[in-house]
């Protein structure tokens, strides 16, 4: 079955029929009732809560640690090896992760994933209270918390999918992501005032605290596995199955490669906004927390408008198109004289990031048999683990030619892989 027509069957469009009125010709008000009762279904409220608490300590402990890396090294190679290394289990563990979520009770995987979570930022804490933490500690951190970040699309957000239905996945992914942006907004925020005031240590206890929370959840969830996984099948195989089905399928190529542009030349910019905030634009930590914020609020008010008035033809539109914006919007970023100015760009590339972010999962989701899903989203989480290239790329350049050059060069690099790879990603914009 052609990427097209999984993408209108999942979505029900045969259902509906030409011409008849489906969920996305409803007016917008009662797309926005209907995507709020999601709300409804208790399974949902769970594991969005559970995202927006993971969501909201990764953005803090990106900001917190940025900021105290480059305070004690005044290292911006350092400061990007931090949120690779935080991604490296993407890249090591991805495919695998999503091969083997199939075999286990997904439940029972968020479960563990919490434990693993709380321990580790137990850890930190006690380190920073008995003042013995060290950059390393913060990097051995970062990289046993990237595990359970590999594991969130192949668990919690195929979970979501199951609880809420393909029909209503773009909303639920609109809602689960608005999650994300507005934690986006409140984790640098909330993490500049916290280490400006409490130090380190303040901050990895709201950490503790959130990941606490999130794991109550977990174990409150109902939702089981709609269906057990096939005996005998080893978990190599079905790895071996999920890629190959990901490089024969060209629409799905198209996904994974613009995921790739993003991950490499547009994301890893992130880490440069606390070396910028320091150096260019002259702002404390509180500042720095405030300007790093901005990508999260005009995320969640993109993500919003997304639940609200995108429609299936849309998507694909949304998803280059929101790439494109972003890598564009960065240089001007980098550029920007004054902090209004940056802050003014950071707001427009969280619009931008808020396309991608709730496109990316969807149409992944949509595109996939529902016996490949958490291999494929496995997959996903390769193609964004390549973004530790991109951190580290990023990390070198600053250290070269500084943090603003570097980010403006990375955003060059991004448009140029854009229309190197158009022959890949075309077809996501034609129809068939």
């Amino acid at each position: 079955m052609r990427f097209n027509d999984r993408l209108r069957a999942a979505l029900g469009m045969r259902r509906w029929g030409v011409g008849a009125p489906g969920p996305a010709d409803l007016p917008g008000g009662v797309r926005a009732a209907s995507a709020l009762g999601l709300f409804g279904v208790p399974d949902f409220r769970r594991l969005w809560f559970i995202g927006l608490a993971l969501f909201a300590v990764r953005w803090l402990e990106m900001l917190v640690v940025a900021v105290f890396v480059y305070q004690r090294t005044g290292s911006a190679f350092d400061v990007a090896l931090m949120t690779l290394l935080r991604m490296l289990p993407m890249v090591l563990f991805g495919p695998v992760i999503g091969a083997v979520a199939e075999r286990w009770e997904r439940r029972s995987a968020q479960i563990i994933a919490g434990v693993g979570l709380l321990l580790t930022d137990a850890v930190i804490v006690a380190l920073a209270f008995a003042g013995r933490l060290e950059v390393w500690h913060l990097g051995m951190a970062a990289f046993c918390n990237g595990i359970a970040w590999a594991a969130d699309n192949p668990v919690r957000r195929v979970m979501i999918g199951e609880v809420v239905g393909p029909e209503r996945m773009g909303r639920a992914m609109a809602i689960d992501v608005g999650a994300n942006n507005a934690s986006q907004m409140l984790g640098p925020t909330v993490g500049g005032l916290v280490l400006a005031h409490f130090g380190i240590a303040g901050a990895f206890s709201i950490s503790v605290t959130c990941y606490a929370l999130s794991l109550i959840a977990a174990c409150r969830l109902q939702h089981r596995n709609l269906a057990a996984p096939e005996a005998g099948t080893a978990v190599l195989t079905r790895l071996i199955e999920g890629l190959v089905m990901a490089g024969s399928d060209r629409r799905l190529i198209g996904i994974l490669t613009i995921t790739v542009i993003y991950n490499v030349f547009g994301w890893p910019v992130t880490s440069m906004i606390p070396v910028i905030g320091q150096d260019s634009l002259h702002l404390g930590a509180t500042g720095i927390g405030v300007l790093a914020s901005m990508t999260g609020v005009g995320a969640f008010i993109g993500a919003i408008a997304i639940a609200v008035w995108a429609r299936p033809p849309h998507f694909t539109w949304l998803y280059v198109g929101a790439v494109l914006a972003y890598i564009t919007l960065i240089i001007v970023f980098a550029q920007a004289p004054v902090p209004l100015a940056a802050g003014s760009a950071l707001l427009a590339t969280g619009l931008a990031n808020s396309g991608f972010s709730v496109m990316q999962a969807t149409l992944i989701y949509l595109a996939a048999p529902a016996e490949m899903r958490s291999r494929l989203y496995g997959v996903l989480s390769l193609c964004i683990g390549s973004g530790l290239i991109g951190f580290l790329h990023i990390g070198l350049l600053a250290e070269w030619i500084g943090a603003p050059w570097a980010t403006t060069l990375s955003g060059l690099e991004g448009l140029l892989a854009m229309a190197l790879t158009w022959r890949w990603w075309r077809l996501l914009l034609q129809r068939g």
